[in-house]
Formats: structure tokens, sequence, C-alpha cells
């Protein structure tokens, strides 16, 4: 009896697969069916270096007060202006490179390199922008002398 109950489960299953496999090739291809496809499309367009800034001042702000226990705010910039415009291959996201002179609150003007980052926000959103402040890039993430920010 046990044997009768083992054979009809297999043959269960192998009547079932059988039956999908069978209806899985009279489907059409995947190419047939015209699924969207989103995300970004990258036009090139990029706002001027000036736009960069507030999300700069911001940042940084939190950054230090958060993670380096400081005080320090950027409370000016002077001299801004680009440094490249997509320097690498067309088929790249598109970029904008700038540099500026950050006054901070310690008193010490700093250069801070950053780049414009198209749908680079979060999620793919918006613009984003990667920036370092020379002599405050305490995690080395941009390392050395945020050279790894430049283009």
């Amino acid at each position: 009896m046990r044997n009768l109950i083992t054979s009809l489960k297999k043959c269960a299953v192998g009547v079932t697969l059988g039956a999908a496999l069978g209806l899985g090739s009279t489907m059409p291809d995947a190419h047939a069916f015209n699924f969207p496809v989103f995300g970004p499309s990258y036009e090139g367009q990029l706002p001027r270096c000036e736009a960069g800034l507030p999300t700069i001042t911001t940042q940084f702000w939190e950054k230090e007060r958060k993670f380096w226990n400081s005080p320090l705010r950027i409370t000016a910039y002077g001299n801004v202006h680009e440094r490249a415009f997509r320097p690498r291959e067309s088929d790249n996201i598109p970029r904008r490179y700038c540099t500026a002179e950050a006054m901070v609150s310690d008193g010490i003007v700093r250069t801070v390199h950053y780049s414009i980052v198209e749908d680079g926000g979060i999620a793919s959103m918006g613009q984003g922008v990667e920036w370092c402040v020379v002599g405050l890039d305490r995690n080395w993430a941009y390392n050395p002398g945020c050279l790894t920010a430049q283009p």
C-alpha cells in the first residue's frame, strides 16, 4: 500500500512537471512582450556649479556634527568655477566637476572639489552632489587631498 501511494505521488509530480514544460513551450518568446524600461535617460542637462553649494553646506554641517562631533560649518563661498563637464567617454553618467573656496567657521578658507551628477540623487531621482573639503576629509574617502573628487 505504501509503495502504491509513493508511486502515485511520483507520477503526479511527473505529470505536473510535464504539463508545465509543455505549457511553457507554447508561450511566446520574452522578446514578444514589450516591457517598458524605466531609469535615467542621461541627457546631460546639469545645473551650473552654484546649484550644488546649498547641498554641500547642509551635508558638511551634518557630517561634522553627527560623525566628528565638530561645530564646523561652511559660512560662505567664493571663486566658484567649473573644472570639467563630462570629461570621460560620452556614455558615462554625466557630471559637472566644480571647485570653490569655502570659508569655514574656524576662519580658514578651504578648497572644495565637487561634482554634480545627473540622476545621482536618492533612488536616482534629481541631481546628486559628491563633494570633498580639502583638509577636512577625515574619513579619507577622497584621499589624498581630495584628489579623487576631481576630474
